[in-house]
């Protein structure tokens, strides 16, 4: 595995929009106060072309214009670290306009973002055994004040820290809109892990038991996911037995998915062979969080498909589309630590 070097103290950031960019509120608010706070902070800054673009469908521009930016930028010599500016719909498309032949072949650099940027994150482990971050995207940052996730974010760039936690509450909705662009997260919800382990061939929530887990990590957006599988991206059981003396701790997250959508795509990667060598699941919140449909929940959705599996799972993780979101490294090797409702991961560059 590849790691990159850490942003230093008076680094480049550059920002790319190979999914959305920030071309309207409060996304455009929200970037440019990121990059005064960014620059605050003693960095430069290197703005990619579609940042602040709105023409394309689902993301910034065509997706030529996309993979050409994304392969240049992060090819160059000019940034860093790479932050994308946001999510989307189909950045799937420009993936074949992304040259990974040149950035295999290139310095390795930090790339953070999350939800459709699963399609480069996950693909830098997989395809190029470059480790990522995933995490907030930029406009986030602009937040007034930055909530600890967005410190903790920033840390990892920079190589002080290697261990996140969760966080004590956490926003089932919030107040950012057109007129609010650099509100903080509304965090009003207590975190409340559920936490399931192997008994006899089944799984069962327990409260109260000590969980330690060690594994490398993958895992991104499922809504990605399942998208990328049996394409020809999908390298991930070439990654699991190349890591197999580490195995995997698979860390998922639902955007637009409902939970029948969730059971689908946990039964998909289950018998496209992903969870081979799995030593743990970190699920996160699902954006449609609480949704029961037929009497199936969002723990049921993941639990009743991999028990026979025989590894801990882990759910309603700060991972994800309800913030706020724990950054983790993709690719690293990690332990996690789970007390009652306490999450720790560590995270090693080997």
């Amino acid at each position: 595995m590849r790691y990159p070097k850490y942003l230093p103290e008076s680094g480049t950031i550059g920002f790319v929009a190979p999914s959305f960019g920030c071309n309207i509120e409060p996304y455009r608010s929200g970037f440019m106060n990121a990059q005064k706070k960014f620059e605050a902070l003693g960095h430069k800054l290197d703005l990619g072309p579609n940042c602040y673009e709105g023409s394309g469908i689902g993301i910034s521009n065509t997706p030529q214009a996309c993979g050409r930016e994304l392969t240049e930028y992060y090819c160059s010599e000019k940034n860093d670290v790479l932050i994308s500016c946001g999510g989307g719909e189909l950045m799937c498309e420009i993936l074949e306009y992304v040259d990974f032949a040149q950035i295999r072949k290139a310095e390795p650099k930090w790339y953070m973002g999350f939800s459709d940027n699963t399609n480069m994150t996950y693909l830098l482990a997989t395809l190029c055994d470059t480790a990522s971050i995933y995490g907030p995207c930029a406009a986030a940052f602009g937040m007034e004040p930055w909530h600890e996730s967005l410190h903790d974010a920033y840390a990892l760039l920079r190589g002080q820290k290697d261990t996140v936690y969760g966080y004590d509450c956490w926003e089932k909705e919030g107040k950012k809109d057109e007129e609010h662009p650099l509100e903080p997260y509304n965090v009003t919800e207590p975190r409340k892990l559920h936490v399931f382990l192997p008994e006899a061939h089944r799984l069962k929530e327990t409260e109260g038991t000590a969980v330690t887990m060690e594994g490398r990590l993958l895992g991104g957006c499922m809504d990605c996911l399942v998208n990328l599988l049996g394409t020809k991206y999908d390298k991930t059981t070439e990654f699991a037995e190349r890591y197999k003396e580490d195995g995997i701790i698979w860390f998922l997250e639902a955007c637009d998915l409902n939970v029948m959508a969730i059971r689908r795509a946990i039964w998909q990667m289950k018998n496209a062979g992903w969870f081979s060598h799995v030593k743990g699941f970190l699920i996160g919140r699902p954006l449609q969080f609480g949704q029961d449909l037929m009497g199936l929940d969002q723990y049921h959705a993941v639990c009743d498909l991999i028990e026979e599996l025989g590894v801990p799972v882990i759910m309603d993780v700060d991972l994800g589309h309800l913030p706020p979101m724990m950054p983790v490294v993709c690719g690293s090797y990690a332990r996690v630590e789970v007390s009652g409702n306490d999450i720790g991961i560590k995270m090693e560059c080997r």
